[in-house]
């Protein structure tokens, strides 16, 4: 049986601890975009609600994890389309919701955050699908993504 402390790490609490700001706002982004996804609501709705849940004082990863939610949002179509272009043999609905959203906030961060590194970029997905999804996801998403990489480039 699990015991409380093990149950911190899946929930967040001693994995976000050790996050740097960026992980930690890319981890609620993938946390909205997630929601929005599985139960087919706009993302802009979904993100206000969880802010309004925030207590006070809000985190100071808040503006990235908005600017990562509101920027896949504003170029979702050409997000998906990247995505499906470049996941040989997959389409977007076959892809665990965990990994395509993964995906989605690697390839905003490749193709309209010029502030982020491209290897970064990938690497973070890489690493929280490492902690967050299947065995070959991070295999996966380090593919697709160094594809789309190479086309941004």
């Amino acid at each position: 049986m699990s015991s409380p402390s093990s149950w911190s790490s899946f929930t967040g609490g001693d994995v976000t601890a050790a996050m740097t700001a960026r992980r930690k706002a890319r981890k609620r982004a993938l946390d909205v975009l997630y929601q929005a996804d599985l139960r087919g609501e706009p993302r802009a709705a979904v993100l206000s609600a969880y802010v309004d849940r925030l207590e006070e004082p809000k985190p100071q990863y808040l503006p990235y994890t908005v600017t990562l939610v509101e920027g896949v949002d504003a170029h979702a179509e050409r997000i998906d389309e990247l995505l499906a272009s470049y996941a040989e043999g997959w389409t977007l609905q076959r892809m665990p919701v965990v990994d395509r959203n993964l995906a989605r906030i690697a390839v905003y961060e490749l193709i309209y955050n010029d502030e982020i590194d491209k290897a970064v970029a990938i690497n973070e997905a890489v690493e929280l699908a490492e902690t967050l999804s299947t065995d070959e996801s991070p295999r996966f998403l380090n593919g697709i993504l160094g594809r789309i990489a190479d086309y941004a480039a």
